[in-house]
């Protein structure tokens, strides 16, 4: 992978942003910690490919909107940054492109449009799968080792399982517990990804007439009792630790723009949040 971009004062700022005030060696406590922090304090959010902006991948452009302005960002985004700061402390960081499966009926009827990370640290042997940008409730909080079997992290449980490919390489299946089921989120195989081919991904999902990050607002946030909230077009559902669930309709543009700003601590940009 490149060398990251990243100065010691974007740095600074980025683990005052997400409140780590921990060591930052590079090693399995490092990225576990930057991990769950990071998906603490960054909300998932499209509201740029609603309002028909696509998404800036440069990692100055990621610092000013996510780190020194109060915005969040869906997977290309965090994805980036937590590489660039991964590189930067020293980890080796591979980029993943996968196929969400979560809601289809087969995994190739998906085009590959999400990305993850596989982290190394210098000394350790086991490679760590980690993603800071899948928005939705079943998402890693904390990296998942790259080995078959279960493992639960801040609460969650997740497994990773080789499943069958007609392709050369292995191809694994991100799994989530639910109450009752194991429910496969996303397949990826190691194959490295470069900086152009999520350039592209990117462009395509923030663009496409028929994308859901381009039709309707996607917002979703941990909440401090260990829950999550979610807006979804104009849906608003609260999750609690325990499961229960309250939804509401909200009315229109205005609403939804408070919400943002008041639930999700969003600086909401110019332009509609709500398509039409």
């Amino acid at each position: 992978m490149d060398p990251s971009s990243l100065s010691r004062e974007d740095l600074d700022a980025y683990c005052e942003r997400i409140g780590h005030h921990g060591g930052r060696n590079a090693d399995a406590g490092t990225l576990r910690a930057l991990h769950h922090a990071h998906v603490r304090a960054f909300p998932f959010e499209n509201l740029d490919p609603v309002r028909g902006v696509v998404p800036s991948l440069a990692p100055a452009d990621l610092m000013a909107k996510l780190v020194r302005g109060r915005r969040g960002g869906y997977c290309f985004e965090q994805s980036t940054l937590f590489a660039e700061v991964l590189v930067a402390l020293g980890f080796r960081v591979t980029r993943l492109a996968a196929r969400v499966v979560l809601g289809a009926a087969r995994a190739e009827d998906r085009p590959m449009t999400h990305m993850a990370l596989l982290v190394e640290a210098p000394g350790d042997r086991q490679p760590r799968l980690a993603d800071v940008g899948f928005g939705a409730p079943g998402a890693p909080l904390e990296p998942v080792p790259l080995a078959p079997g279960e493992h639960c992290g801040a609460g969650r449980r997740h497994r990773l399982v080789r499943v069958p490919s007609d392709g050369p390489l292995e191809l694994w299946s991100l799994e989530f517990r639910t109450e009752d089921a194991w429910q496969a989120q996303y397949v990826f195989t190691l194959a490295p990804f470069a900086r152009p081919d999520f350039e592209v991904a990117n462009w395509y999902i923030a663009t496409h007439p028929r994308s859901p990050f381009r039709s309707r607002p996607r917002v979703l946030r941990l909440t401090p009792d260990g829950g999550h909230l979610l807006l979804d077009g104009r849906r608003l559902v609260r999750t609690g630790a325990d499961g229960r669930v309250v939804e509401r309709e909200l009315t229109g543009q205005a609403q939804v723009r408070r919400i943002c700003a008041e639930e999700f601590g969003i600086d909401v940009p110019e332009g509609p949040v709500l398509p039409g």
